[in-house]
């Protein structure tokens, strides 16, 4: 297949990329950095420069690849630092990516007859905080999410809405840890963890669903040619924030955490953090496994983490 790849040089394209060249695909892959273009030829595909937020340069880049699929995972989240406290501003521009990119991605994509979308999502925080720790993707997201919450995963809804109402494919992302993450050697929550900043918060009982870098990369190999809708993309095992951070600080050979009550962390980091320190949920990855024939390299956090991080 002829793919075209936006966001091709962030922390999933740069394992996505070569992925697919090595499994016989053409890649045009975007940037919105003409300085790395470089970097995509390296991997073996062709770089085009473009924002995707800009209608026209989209229609014309999409018909120049004249691609069979595309795939949307493009975020400006590179070089940001996560300041929960302004979680609404810190996905300022994200949120426009996953909008109004969205929408003119599949309007270049409907001109020039591209017959697969997949596009990238969340799965975590944006699920209802209440039932099952761990939702399958029936379950429905967050009614009245806090108010930094709210504009983030209005974003996420648009896109997913605009994506299966199209017959693509919406990838729901855990957690991203590995290269190029704020879950690397020296990313920026390895870095919190070695110093003890990333307390444990009130009881610890909110839930996450991690996925590194190369099972998300796999996934969306698999989702080129199966499946339909929505998936959960994350490893076998959701994990309360009382287990898994102490975990990584074992694993660093770093101090065990501290633990913050949540009305102070409430005062020093803002509701966002709490809700997901307390309250989040996690992915059950059954429907990828099933359908798209899915497994990813590390069924647990805990051997990634080792393995990674170790």
């Amino acid at each position: 297949m002829r793919v075209f790849v936006v966001g091709g040089t962030g922390v999933v394209g740069r394992r996505l990329v070569p992925l697919l060249v090595s499994t016989g695909h053409q890649v045009i892959a975007s940037t919105t950095t003409s300085g790395k273009l470089a970097a995509i030829a390296q991997m073996g595909a062709t770089g085009v420069q473009v924002d995707v937020l800009d209608a026209e340069a989209t229609r014309k880049a999409v018909a120049d690849a004249a691609p069979d699929a595309i795939v949307h995972q493009a975020t400006a989240l590179a070089n940001v630092k996560f300041d929960l406290r302004h979680f609404d501003q810190v996905f300022a521009k994200t949120n426009a990516l996953r909008t109004t990119g969205t929408r003119n991605l599949l309007a270049a994509a409907q001109e020039s007859g591209v017959r697969r979308l997949v596009a990238h999502s969340f799965c975590g925080w944006p699920y209802a905080r209440t039932g099952a720790p761990a939702k399958t993707e029936d379950e429905p997201l967050d009614p009245t999410p806090p108010d930094s919450f709210r504009p983030v995963l209005a974003a996420i809804k648009e896109l997913e809405r605009l994506v299966v109402g199209a017959g693509g494919v919406v990838l729901r992302c855990g957690g991203f840890y590995g290269p190029g993450t704020s879950l690397d050697t020296d990313g920026e929550q390895t870095v919190m963890v070695r110093k003890r900043r990333l307390p444990i918060v009130g009881d610890g009982t909110g839930v996450f669903s991690f996925l590194h870098v190369d099972d998300a990369a796999s996934a969306t190999l698999a989702a080129l040619t199966r499946g339909a809708g929505i998936y959960n993309v994350v490893d076998d095992e959701p994990v309360v924030a009382r287990d898994w951070i102490p975990y990584l600080a074992s694993v660093l050979g770093a101090k065990p955490p501290r633990q913050v009550p949540a009305w102070l962390a409430r005062l020093l980091a803002g509701k966002t953090a709490v809700t997901m320190m307390t309250q989040g949920r996690g992915g059950i990855n059954d429907k990828a496994k099933s359908e798209l024939n899915w497994r990813p390299i590390y069924a647990s956090w805990r051997d990634g983490f080792k393995h990674e991080l170790g």
